[in-house]
């Protein structure tokens, strides 16, 4: 068997620590993809849109200077060509359709604003009032003297024949107006934009170094967060395996994690209840054999008895063997009950019926009891009520809890059942004089076979199984019971049921 279990113990897959590095690397994979999308192949275009953003956020501060008329102008021109590095040149046009510089400066190593020829800037001008007042192209150019022919810029070869055009220069034209509407602007700004291929190469060197520090850092997070998660794991495994072996006092610690310290908190109480009901089983088993035993030992020996001694077959010897065997009997069925009970295989017959008349009639039946040992079972109620149960399962109910307080009736041998009426329901009680129960005992009453004693002795009638019927009967009637009780004094036992209807 222990090899077995062992054998059973290596389960094949992927450990905790072999998913974390897995989780951890593909997390590691989509943040360089990340990186490399925005950081190498989109850098060109981030960096593009940034230049626009800014030449547009130039002139449109200009633009309100031009509104306004402001005086400062030329050095707010000059300054902001100083920050961003870029070329400004502003005009008004006059009536005659002339454009007369008001405004420049030169700010860029490679401007072509002041390089264009007056047929280029008109061009550029009339694109713009065709584009709704603003215009914004780039040209590919290489670094050094350029030359303008045919009205455009041209791209230098290098010295082995190819066009360099990563390097652009960018022109912005806008037109705006005076704040009476009537004398247009021609705002024209030019920038550079720096070559970033240095840069890309740059930032390719650095993701590969960066993707092998986040492998490795993947690795060591795997490592240390599995041996952080693994270890109460482990311990409560190991802890588990005791109890598998039918150890109930092992403690199952889960501390680090609020998962683990709730599993560990289920775990030991699941190690409780185990250890509650091996006890209890036990406790069960030697009961049972001790009432089988009991009657079994009588049939045995009165049947010798009437066997070897002539004379003993007598009529009283002979019902001594059939209230045994009876007894036998109903320890039987008193078994099979709780296991149909239990495992759902009755399902409840309701139906309307006279409680009252049903209580009635079975105190009446114990009063062959009354007059063989003098134990007097009372009934006090003061009206009929109509109830809708499963009359044989409350019946049931009804003679197990009689029967239990007729054998912890105490020494005036009395058993009080009452009925009374509250709020829409019916309690029926059961009180008798005996020992009592301690309070501490009282949620253990109900189990099959606990006795409050805790001392084993035959009952004086039924089965010693009456409360663990109760409780299932009751509960799959889903109604209110429990049990009121004081040491030496004696205890109430109680349930409650709907009213149907009262006379």
């Amino acid at each position: 068997m222990k090899k077995e279990r062992k054998a059973q113990s290596s389960y094949p897959g992927t450990g905790v620590t072999s998913k974390l590095l897995i989780y951890f690397l593909i997390f590691m994979a989509l943040m360089l993809v990340v990186l490399w999308v925005f950081q190498v192949m989109l850098l060109n275009l981030f960096y593009r849109n940034t230049k626009m953003n800014e030449m547009e956020r130039i002139a449109a501060t200009i633009e309100q200077q031009l509104y306004y008329d402001d005086r400062d102008l030329e050095e707010n021109i000059y300054q902001y060509a100083a920050e961003y590095l870029v070329c400004i040149r502003v005009f008004r046009v006059d009536p005659s359709n002339h454009a007369i510089e008001i405004a420049d400066a030169d700010a860029s190593e490679n401007c072509f604003l002041h390089h264009i020829p007056p047929r280029v800037l008109t061009e550029l001008y009339q694109k713009a009032v065709g584009n709704g007042g603003h215009y914004q192209t780039m040209i590919p150019f290489k670094g050094g003297e350029n030359e303008i022919t045919n009205d455009r810029v041209p791209e230098e070869p290098t010295e082995d024949g190819r066009v360099l055009t990563d390097r652009l220069s960018m022109i912005r034209v806008d037109i705006c107006y005076s704040e009476d509407g009537t004398v247009p602007y021609v705002i024209m700004l030019n920038s550079e934009l720096t070559p970033l291929s240095t840069t890309v190469a740059t930032l390719e060197m650095q993701f590969w170094w960066i993707a092998i520090l986040f492998v490795l850092l993947a690795l060591l997070m795997a490592v240390v967060f599995a041996r952080s998660i693994i270890s109460p794991i482990v311990r409560m495994n190991q802890a588990a395996k005791k109890l598998a072996e039918g150890n109930y006092d092992v403690h199952f610690e889960g501390e680090g994690y609020r998962e683990t310290r709730e599993l560990a908190e289920t775990l030991n109480y699941a190690s409780k209840e185990l250890s509650k009901n091996d006890r209890l089983q036990k406790e069960l088993i030697a009961n049972i054999s001790h009432d089988l035993r009991t009657p079994l030992t009588m049939i045995k020996g009165y049947g010798e008895v009437m066997r070897d001694i002539p004379g003993e077959n007598t009529p009283e010897n002979m019902q001594t063997i059939i209230d045994e065997t009876e007894r036998l009997s109903e320890l039987v069925n008193a078994l099979l009950d709780i296991s149909r009970l239990q495992a759902d295989a009755e399902t409840l017959q309701k139906e309307p019926f006279d409680l009252t008349e049903q209580v009635q009639r079975t105190v009446e039946r114990y009063d062959k009891l009354r007059a063989a040992d003098h134990y007097n079972v009372q009934f006090e109620y003061d009206r009929r009520v109509t109830v809708n149960a499963d009359k044989t399962m409350i019946l049931q109910v009804l003679y197990n809890l009689i029967n239990n307080g007729i054998n912890y009736s105490g020494e005036d041998k009395t058993v009080i059942v009452r009925q009374e009426c509250r709020e829409g329901c019916v309690r029926i009680s059961v009180i008798d004089h005996g020992v009592g129960i301690a309070p501490d005992q009282i949620p253990l009453i109900w189990d099959r076979y606990y006795k409050v004693d805790r001392v084993h002795r035959r009952a004086v009638v039924g089965t010693g199984l009456g409360l663990s019927i109760v409780k299932t009967v009751l509960e799959k009637h889903g109604a209110l019971y429990g049990v009121e009780s004081k040491e030496g004094e004696g205890s109430t036992f109680w349930f409650e049921l709907p009213v149907e209807s009262e006379q």
